[in-house]
């Protein structure tokens, strides 16, 4: 919407603050999807907000998280009359901030689905049928659709699909990589619960018994050069990596974000350790985002 700072010349620039991202639309068509989305994408979000209180929520925001934390506020048909305010706020620039309002829709007969689906009555039914809670929305929403920057038509699109369209208008190249996290540790403390790939190291001899690499941990390049040059450990490094890079591709397609491979041993300092650094430094080199995470390192 507007790019002006409201009426203070001496307020600071749109440009060095956060954007305003103002949801609405149709029910049904997406906007819970759209909002976690943008929550996902680093966004402090609000649902279901009083549109008088926009400018409130944006100043308590630079306050409290800093002029550069993007916000998303999701505005439905339960503001009713309050939908005048939010265009007048919008008009004048009223947030300080760069402010696009996305609004979501879709054809009558697929908002009738997913509402019977969701087996929840239409805010503006009342005694009426569904297709008349539709028809007054669509009246009251009329002037905003109108006034919207971006429109996306979610007829024929998935939960996936819609995520994606939206981490392609307010995602950056940061917020939509996928970040990929390597977790060593060790067996005798229990497997990491929310891990998503799990390899066993203990088909590789373990350095504890060789006396001068006891003391010294898998970030040493001594027990590191010990664990790589063991039979077995350059192949399964060749036969795993492509397997996590085929899945990393996969998980962005779904629209997941991050992804948690766990590296065990037994007891998470040397062989576990020195793969999941190997590990990392080949998903690094192939162009993921990703970092170690030595869990159990020190425990002993």
């Amino acid at each position: 919407m507007s790019e002006d700072s409201a009426a203070d010349p001496s307020a600071p620039s749109t440009n060095d603050r956060g954007e305003v991202v103002v949801v609405t639309g149709m029910t049904g068509a997406g906007r819970s999807t759209a909002a976690k989305e943008l929550e996902d994408l680093g966004y402090f979000v609000v649902d279901n907000l009083p549109p008088s209180l926009l400018p409130e929520v944006v100043r308590l925001v630079d306050e409290t998280q800093g002029r550069t934390q993007p916000v998303a506020v999701v505005v439905d048909v339960r503001s009713g009359s309050f939908f005048g305010t939010l265009r007048s706020l919008l008009a004048r620039g009223a947030t300080g901030r760069r402010t696009t309002l996305l609004f979501l829709d879709a054809a009558d007969d697929v908002l009738v689905r997913r509402q019977e689906a969701a087996r929840r009555p239409h805010p503006l039914q009342a005694s009426g049928r569904l297709l008349d809670g539709l028809a007054r929305e669509r009246r009251v929403l009329a002037d905003l659709r109108a006034d919207a920057d971006l429109v996306i038509d979610t007829t024929a699109l998935n939960v996936h699909q819609l995520t994606d369209r939206v981490a392609e208008a307010f995602g950056t190249p940061e917020t939509t990589a996928l970040k990929v996290t390597v977790v060593s540790f060790g067996f005798k403390y229990g497997i990491p619960v929310d891990a998503d790939y799990l390899a066993d190291m203990r088909f590789l001899p373990n350095p504890f018994w060789v006396p001068e690499l006891r003391s010294h941990t898998g970030r040493d390049s001594d027990v590191a050069d010990y664990v790589k040059a063991q039979p077995g450990a350059a192949e399964f490094l060749d036969a795993y990596l492509p397997v996590l890079t085929g899945v990393a591709e996969g998980y962005l397609r779904e629209g997941k974000r991050f992804m948690r491979v766990a590296i065990g041993c037994t007891g998470g300092k040397h062989r576990s350790v020195a793969m999941s650094e190997e590990i990392t430094r080949r998903l690094v080199a192939a162009g993921l985002e990703a970092k170690p995470v030595h869990r159990d390192l020190g425990r002993e």
